[in-house]
């Protein structure tokens, strides 16, 4: 499917028909380096603006540079427990809602 003729699409089409539909291995696959992207990228922009480098960071939370600087780039996804570690250290919070 080309998508780059400016028309105004439907994204859950486009979604489907480059990935698969939602539930498919492929698509769950895009969704999981989507969400480690989108993390990385948080994390990227909190350490910064807190002014600390990845190797301070890592120290803050007991892990090395490389670890971090992976995390950024969305290679890898930190556990929810170092999640809730590098937010601790970076001064941000996580808020659970129930939309009930």
């Amino acid at each position: 499917m080309q998508t780059n003729d400016h028309k105004i699409r439907n994204y859950s089409e486009v979604l489907n028909h480059e990935y698969g539909p939602r539930g498919s291995a492929s698509r769950n696959q895009f969704e999981e380096e989507a969400y480690a992207f989108y993390s990385g990228a948080i994390i990227l922009e909190a350490r910064k603006k807190a002014h600390l480098t990845q190797s301070e960071l890592a120290t803050r939370i007991g892990a090395d540079k490389s670890y971090i600087s992976r995390i950024e780039k969305g290679v890898t996804i930190p556990s929810v427990s170092t999640f809730f570690k590098i937010v601790n250290a970076l001064g941000m919070s996580i808020a659970i809602i129930n939309p009930l």
